[in-house]
């Protein structure tokens, strides 16, 4: 007997959406009923993204996507990460009294890479012109799109902040006071920034790539960066720091940065082939954890089964001790996957694992790299002020103590009839991390925030470099054939929820559906990616629908167990290619995440 789940797994052979939203997995399905491609649709499903979830991402936010094109065996990632301002040295923000970077405001705001991954993207493996992707996208800004009850929580906490200090965002999500979940909600600054960036690349002419490079250089070289320029050089703006700071990104930051196309790095496990972003994000963690449990017998693998969850934990807590000790943008520093990934490390590794909870953050030592991870200490704390320094776990406080929300990071799959495939993760950009450019309609990223100001980390500032971030789309190969897409938000619990799934797909069977549904869990042992940086060891949430023979037998280890909600934790969206049929499956918490397809 098939298990309950929330809603069916979407089965069929024409093509398939999965996202955080209805609205944007229904956009992305509009553009392959159209006779477009996954690409095309992903696009399409992005930029809507940005509109009707603005707490979670945003134009001027970051993307990292995994794509394979059909009949090729071949992943490439196209890296939507921005990098920080040639003016953003250590030193600096160490002159200003800052042991942190802020979480918010002005200064931890680096490149906003999302729009040109998009762009090239849509370029080179698409097949639509600007205009009809961005439709669905430009008519929600335009004419409205239901507010969903979150955002109108997070615009109802951050209203003081808005009205006594970020007053462009006050104009735009407080016209009327605070707008009421359910309601209709528009953004017409943005639709007229999108319809400035048609018309740009219409009045280019050409051919369809040629419009579409000519929309990139309209934001990367014309009116987005001047916007963006003459904000960030004469608006000093209230930080996580407590006090008031201009911003170092500038016109020419974006004029000289543009997305890439590299290789994915990869990992075998068992007959599957999975495909991560590099170093300069936490994918290879997910490909870390693999490795190690490589050297674990799972072939009963049961998630409900308390062994294994302290196992999962434990494996969890070594992967993400070398993310923080030896992971950076690539094009700055040496980092050593190959020996990361080795089954002689991996076999060494192992032997730190017994059946207690470990509370030391434990990185590997590797020759010729000296690296420690930073671990923040209490005098490090700064001083609290309003805003999101990163919205996806945060802790509800005070909003105007500031501290940190509880919001989320965005995410989306596609599969087409010809087997392309696309795995995203938008995020960046949020309402409430910075102040909206009048201009333009949308906050900056604040992604900068996941640098260290410690000159010995491996993902310390420099200028042009890539921080580390936390944004990881998965995309699996199984006998060598692409076969599934997947991932998550939720920061640094991306590479530990988007990895259960997968885990519980292919070894306890689960349909996509009942893998998404189950109970989930994380650990929050290693410091935070985001402002404070905090870390918890040996603390792991878990949902309320564990048995309390599950949570005691992990306390007995040693585990610190936080029990959350019934359905809190896991966001995960994914599909699959199984043969001629099309699978995908979306998550049911927060009531907005959904799958179509036919």
């Amino acid at each position: 007997m098939n298990p309950f789940t929330t809603r069916p797994e979407i089965v069929g052979t024409f093509g398939v959406v999965a996202s955080t939203h209805w609205l944007a997995s229904s956009a992305g399905m509009r553009i392959l009923e159209l006779g477009g491609n996954a690409f095309d649709a992903a696009v399409a499903a992005g930029l809507t993204l940005q509109v009707v979830e603005p707490h979670l991402n945003g134009p001027a936010g970051e993307v990292p996507i995994l794509v394979s094109a059909a009949n090729s065996e071949k992943v490439q990632v196209i890296c939507g990460q921005g990098v920080a301002p040639m003016s953003a040295h250590a030193s600096y923000f160490k002159d200003l009294g800052l042991s942190l970077m802020p979480g918010t405001g002005l200064l931890p705001a680096v490149v906003p890479g999302a729009f040109d991954a998009w762009m090239i993207m849509l370029r080179d493996y698409g097949t639509f012109d600007l205009s009809t992707v961005a439709e669905p996208a430009i008519g929600y800004a335009e004419s409205g799109y239901p507010l969903l009850p979150a955002i109108s929580a997070v615009i109802e906490q951050m209203q003081d902040l808005f009205s006594s200090h970020w007053q462009t965002s006050a104009e735009v999500y407080l016209k009327n006071g605070v707008p009421q979940a359910g309601a209709l909600f528009r953004n017409p600054k943005l639709a007229n920034t999108y319809r400035r960036l048609l018309s740009d690349a219409k009045s280019a002419g050409g051919s369809r790539e040629n419009q579409i490079d000519a929309a990139r250089d309209s934001w990367y070289k014309g009116f987005v960066a001047e916007a963006i320029d003459n904000f960030c050089s004469n608006n000093s703006v209230l930080d996580t720091s407590g006090n008031h700071h201009k911003g170092l990104l500038c016109g020419e930051d974006l004029a000289r940065w543009h997305a890439t196309i590299e290789e994915p790095l990869k990992y075998d496990y068992q007959n599957y082939t999975i495909c991560k972003t590099g170093p300069w994000g936490q994918g290879p963690v997910a490909l870390q954890h693999l490795a190690l449990l490589n050297q674990f017998d799972l072939s009963e693998l049961n998630f409900d089964d308390p062994e294994h969850i302290h196992l999962l934990i434990e494996t969890s807590k070594l992967a993400f001790a070398d993310r923080e000790a030896f992971y950076g943008d690539p094009d700055f520093l040496d980092v050593p996957m190959d020996t990361l990934l080795s089954v002689e490390y991996n076999t060494s590794r192992k032997l730190l694992i017994d059946d207690h909870a470990s509370l030391l953050l434990r990185s590997g030592q590797i020759q010729g790299f000296d690296r420690q991870p930073v671990v923040p200490v209490d005098d490090m704390s700064p001083i609290e002020t309003p805003g999101d320094g990163e919205p996806t776990m945060s802790s509800a406080v005070d909003v105007m103590t500031m501290g940190e929300r509880r919001g989320d990071t965005c995410h989306l799959d596609v599969i087409d009839r010809w087997g392309n495939m696309v795995s995203a993760t938008p995020s960046g950009g949020w309402l409430s991390s910075s102040p909206v450019i009048p201009e333009l309609g949308f906050p900056l990223t604040t992604r900068g925030q996941m640098f260290w100001l410690d000159e010995n980390a491996a993902a310390c500032i420099e200028p042009g470099k890539r921080p580390r971030t936390t944004l990881t789309p998965s995309l699996a190969l199984r006998d060598g054939i692409p076969y599934m897409a997947f991932g998550t938000p939720g920061g640094d619990q991306q590479d530990q929820w988007s990895l259960h799934v997968f885990l519980k797909h292919i070894h306890c069977g689960m349909n996509l559906q009942a893998a998404i549904d189950s109970p989930d869990f994380h650990s929050n042992h290693f410091p935070s990616s985001f402002y404070p940086r905090k870390s918890h060891p040996g603390v792991v949430t878990m949902e309320g629908r564990y048995s309390s023979t599950v949570i005691k037998e992990l306390r007995r280890r040693g585990h610190q167990v936080e029990v959350e909600g019934d359905w809190s934790l896991g966001r995960c969206s994914a599909a699959v290619r199984d043969g001629n049929l099309l699978r995908a499956a979306a998550n049911p918490r927060a009531m907005q995440g959904y799958a179509v397809g036919r």
